[in-house]
């Protein structure tokens, strides 16, 4: 800001270990976007290191760190980000020309991702024809399509109503029972308390690093939103 110098973060070290479902809290200006972009190789910090499965990222080239956002890291966006006139399947599949697959093997893994989402009949539906949970859903296939070390989500639930947000929460909690590692930042409380653990960043600075030792269950969340209705 001018000739001042902001520190958006200060001395923070955190360590995720593959497997973990993390999630990043704090305020407005507490730091989670700035870390949140480091994790994601958006942004390269001003000082100390960023180790990503033994690699020190943090002095790569751009080129270099284009490459590690393509094999290593898989974004959901809240805005979800998909183009709007590939189908779900050219959106899916749109990592893998990155990567280097041929047409056909980019089409066989993208399907399988959507599959894997329960959006295997919606392949060829553009994102105006989706809803916004199937759109979502479209995005995480995406992120996954490259089997990506970190699965890393900002705010995934940000557009979408409770019932929705249930449902990709759910979804979440199938991936990292497979093994995925998930960092999502959130800023709503119910919704970091999906994941395992929770770190709260407050001024640059790590508040809090606590396990969460009873994960709200999202199957259970929209039984009961379910039942609520029908009464």
């Amino acid at each position: 800001m001018g000739s001042e110098i902001i520190d958006a973060l200060k001395s923070v070290t955190i360590s995720v270990n593959k497997g973990e479902y993390v999630a990043f809290m704090g305020p407005s200006g507490s730091g989670k976007s700035t870390l949140m972009n480091i994790i994601g190789c958006l942004d390269t910090p001003t000082g100390g290191q960023y180790i990503l499965n033994g690699q020190d990222v943090s002095r790569m080239s751009d080129n270099e760190l284009a490459e590690v956002r393509n094999k290593e890291i898989g974004f959901v966006f809240q805005t979800f980000n998909l183009l709007p006139r590939q189908s779900s399947l050219e959106n899916v599949a749109l990592p893998l020309i990155y990567a280097g697959y041929n047409k056909a093997d980019r089409t066989e893994k993208a399907m399988l991702a959507l599959k894997n989402v329960g959006l295997g009949d919606r392949a060829g539906h553009k994102p105006n024809e989706l809803s916004g949970g199937q759109r979502q859903r479209v995005a995480i296939a995406r992120a996954l399509v490259n089997d990506p070390s970190i699965l890393l989500a900002d705010e995934p639930t940000g557009n979408l109503d409770t019932k929705t947000s249930y449902e990709i929460m759910e979804l979440f909690d199938q991936l990292y029972r497979k093994g995925n590692t998930i960092v999502m930042v959130t800023h709503e409380e119910d919704i970091a308390k999906y994941s395992h653990r929770i770190v709260r960043l407050r001024d640059g600075l790590v508040e809090s690093d606590l396990v969460n030792p009873n994960p709200t269950n999202p199957t259970e969340m929209a039984r009961l939103l379910a039942e609520k209705v029908s009464h």
